[in-house]
């Protein structure tokens, strides 16, 4: 099949369309690509789309990219049309322009997000903006041939009458997670840990916080990178401790190599709904670069990750500061989990997620 990528997705900052892209072509698509980033994070647009006059600002910039996307997606038209659209992460507004410059194409929106679910977690927007995020969502979904979702969960949140369009993608890793040399085991030194992402109530980073404030000093090495709203709150639940360093940025180009050199890697542990929802990327990428993972116990991780991981409940710090000294101080179980880890990921290569998804367009 001849696909276009279609869209103002940032695929440094949101791997998942990498990953869509990586996987239909190592199984023998031909994949285009008509991008023009928006240069605005998640963060950036949940927060504009809960104000007026930021939903204004963000509908100029939008209007802006979408000039420059507009040709080159026709350029591409130009030499023979494609089979398929995908229209990359946050393709809220992008899958409308996508319909209108390709009316009979089929169009694939991958919708990794709910705009209204995604607010509610993070604390943005009233009743009014809760409805028009809902009506977006719903218009979105309405406007795509296929809408690809992460997990069965958020496979049932579509409307009904429209979630025969649904096929579930997981996540998965860019290829450049698998190539990537794991740390060698810690020996009798201490257990490097890794937490990166966003510090959003999803995370549940105010939980390692109080993990961590409860473990003796120097037990384990720990690096949390990334920053948000709960940053402030980890900070003060950790207090002034020397095993625990504070990056805010890691180019993504270097993260993987970032990541490889720890042992264990930290998932998510909020008690919101879309905690409980979600699959998310770090996971992957984690048992990707071959560390242990440690994560909140749920129905979409236990089902994607099995045995293979070292599960807590949601919300809970003591037990997430039992977990990591348990690893600590059983290196054999420490090695077993990291092997079990890179082992699952061979599932999470781009050429396997991506199998459902090419199931269903060649259907179509």
């Amino acid at each position: 099949m001849r696909i276009l990528a279609f869209g103002t997705y940032q695929a440094a900052n949101h791997p998942r369309v990498t990953v869509l892209v990586e996987g239909l072509r190592a199984r023998g698509h031909r994949v285009v690509e008509a991008n023009v980033p928006l240069g605005l994070s998640t963060r950036d647009r949940v927060a504009m789309l809960g104000s007026r006059t930021g939903a204004v600002r963000m509908a100029v910039r939008l209007l802006s990219s979408w000039s420059r996307l507009a040709v080159r997606a026709l350029r591409v038209r130009a030499a023979g049309r494609p089979d398929a659209l995908l229209v990359g992460y946050m393709g809220h507004f992008d899958v409308w322009l996508a319909r209108a410059l390709f009316p009979r194409t089929t169009i694939v929106l991958d919708h990794l997000i709910f705009a209204a679910d995604t607010a509610a977690d993070r604390g943005v927007g009233g009743g009014v903006v809760q409805r028009a995020l809902r009506w977006l969502d719903r218009a979105a979904l309405t406007i795509a041939d296929v809408i690809v979702l992460d997990t069965e969960e958020h496979r049932d949140l579509v409307p009904a009458a429209l979630r025969s369009k649904a096929v579930v993608v997981p996540v998965g890793a860019p290829a450049e997670w698998s190539a990537v040399e794991p740390a060698p085991e810690p020996g009798d030194g201490p257990v490097r840990v890794v937490f990166f992402g966003l510090f959003t109530p999803l995370q549940g980073a105010a939980v390692i916080g109080h993990a961590l404030a409860g473990l003796p000093e120097g037990l384990v090495e720990v690096s949390m990178i990334g920053s948000g709203q709960d940053l402030d709150a980890t900070r003060a639940a950790v207090g002034d401790r020397p095993d625990v360093t504070w990056t805010p940025w890691v180019e993504a180009a270097d993260l993987p190599s970032v990541v490889a050199a720890h042992h264990v890697g930290l998932g998510v542990f909020g008690t919101t709904d879309k905690a409980l929802r979600v699959v998310p990327n770090k996971v992957y990428q984690c048992a990707a670069a071959g560390t242990a993972i440690v994560t909140s116990d749920t129905p979409p991780q236990r089902r994607m990750l099995g045995e293979d991981a070292l599960f807590v409940p949601p919300g809970d710090a003591d037990a997430l500061g039992a977990a990591l000294r348990g690893l600590a101080e059983d290196r054999d179980r420490l090695a077993a989990l990291r092997r079990a880890a890179r082992s699952r990921a061979a599932g999470f290569r781009p050429a396997a997620v991506v199998a459902p998804l090419e199931e269903r367009l060649a259907r179509r």
